[in-house]
C-alpha cells in the first residue's frame, strides 16, 4: 500500500494548495461495508469557480526504476492557474502510477474513468455543466469514456494529442515512437533515457533552440533540469502498473456512433494536436473531429511535439483559458 499523504512530496507552492490526499475507490461499490480497491494521489490547487480537471496520460516505461508523479507534468498548469482567483485546477495520479495504487490489471479507460467520477464524487465537484476536462493522450482517452458517463456534468473538453483508439494497431504509436519505448524498457541509466523521452516528446529542433526560460542554455538543457527536479518527487512505479497502464492504451475504442454522442451533449469541445507527435499522429485527430461534428474545434499546432503542454505552455493555457470562457458565453 502506499504511504501517508502527508510524507508525498509536492512540486508545487503551497500558497496555492487547497487540498490533497488520497481517495479510495472502492471495487463494489453497493456491498456494505465497500471494498476498497486502491487510492488515487491528488491535488487540487485555487478556490475559484471556473473548475478545471486535469487527465494525464501514462507514465514512459521506465520499470524498476523512479517514476515521475504524473501531477508534475501538469507544472505549468498548476503554477498558472492555481494563483487566479477565477480557477480551481485538480490534478491526480490515475491507478498504477506515481503515488497512487497499482491494483492487479489490466487496466482500461473505462475503469479509470470510473476512478475519475469517484475522485471528482469525493472532493465536491459534482454539479451541473462544472467541469472544464483536459484530457492529454491516453488521458484524453480516459476524458472521452468520462464523457459519455457524467455529459451534464462537463461544460468543455479539450482532447490533446490523443486518439479514439479502435483495433489494437491503431493503438500502437509509430514506428519511431514505438522503437523508442521500446528501448526505454531495457535502457536502465537516468540519463540515457532523459534523452531518450525528451527526444520521443519534443521536436529536435525545438530542444536545439535558446530557453524562453534562460537563454543562456538550449530547450533541452533547461527540460533535462527541469525533468530532474520532478525526479525528486518520485514514486517507482511497478512492473504490473506499466503492463496494466499498457494495456488500457492499447484496448481503447470509441465507436465514431459514441464519438458524435459526445460531440452533441458537451457544449464546447477542442481538440489540439502537434504536427511532429511522434506518439499520436495528429490523423488521429482529425478523425474525433469528423466523428464528433462540425461544431468541435480542430488546433494543429506548426512544430510542436506530443508533450504539447510542457514545449508550449502559454499557448496551452491560454487556450485552456479562451475555451472555458467560449463554454460560459463570455
Amino acid at each position: 500500500m502506499v504511504t501517508s499523504p502527508i510524507e508525498r512530496t509536492t512540486i508545487f507552492s503551497d500558497k496555492t494548495l487547497t487540498k490533497k490526499g488520497l481517495c479510495p475507490v472502492t471495487v463494489i461499490q453497493d456491498q456494505a461495508p465497500a471494498i476498497e480497491s486502491h487510492s488515487l494521489y491528488y491535488e487540487l490547487h485555487g478556490n475559484g469557480p471556473e473548475k478545471i480537471l486535469c487527465i494525464m496520460g501514462r507514465v514512459l516505461a521506465f520499470r524498476a526504476s523512479n517514476d515521475i508523479t504524473l501531477t508534475t507534468f501538469w507544472q505549468h498548469q498548476v503554477e498558472h492557474f492555481g494563483p487566479l482567483e477565477k480557477y480551481s485546477i485538480l490534478v491526480f495520479d490515475n491507478r498504477g502510477v506515481g503515488y497512487s495504487d497499482a491494483p492487479r490489471g489490466p487496466y482500461t479507460t473505462s475503469g479509470m474513468a470510473e476512478d475519475v467520477i469517484t475522485l471528482l464524487e469525493h472532493i465536491g465537484w459534482t454539479e451541473e455543466r462544472q467541469l472544464h476536462v483536459v484530457g492529454v493522450s491516453m488521458g484524453g482517452m480516459v476524458a472521452q469514456e468520462l464523457a459519455t458517463r457524467i455529459p451534464r456534468r462537463i461544460a468543455s473538453l479539450v482532447l490533446s494529442v490523443t486518439s479514439a483508439g479502435g483495433h489494437i494497431w491503431n493503438n500502437f504509436p509509430p514506428w519511431n515512437g514505438f522503437w523508442t519505448l521500446l528501448m526505454l524498457t531495457f535502457t536502465k541509466d537516468p540519463a540515457s533515457k532523459i534523452r531518450m523521452i525528451m527526444e520521443m516528446v519534443l521536436p529536435l529542433s525545438w530542444l536545439a533552440e535558446p530557453s524562453t526560460t534562460d537563454p543562456k542554455v538550449t530547450n533541452r538543457e533547461a527540460q533535462t533540469r527541469l525533468y530532474m527536479t520532478r525526479v525528486l518527487a518520485t514514486a517507482p512505479q511497478t512492473l504490473m502498473g506499466t503492463l496494466s497502464q499498457m494495456a488500457a492504451g492499447l484496448s481503447h475504442c470509441m465507436t465514431p456512433e459514441r464519438l458524435r454522442q459526445i460531440g452533441n451533449d458537451i457544449p464546447k469541445i477542442v481538440l489540439v494536436t502537434g504536427d511532429e507527435d511522434n506518439l499520436v499522429p495528429p490523423e488521429r485527430s482529425e478523425w474525433l473531429k469528423q466523428c464528433m461534428g462540425p461544431h468541435v474545434k480542430l488546433e494543429k499546432w506548426e512544430s510542436t511535439g506530443h508533450a504539447l503542454q510542457i514545449q508550449r505552455p502559454e499557448r496551452f493555457n491560454a487556450l485552456i483559458e479562451r475555451v472555458i470562457a467560449e463554454s460560459r458565453g463570455l
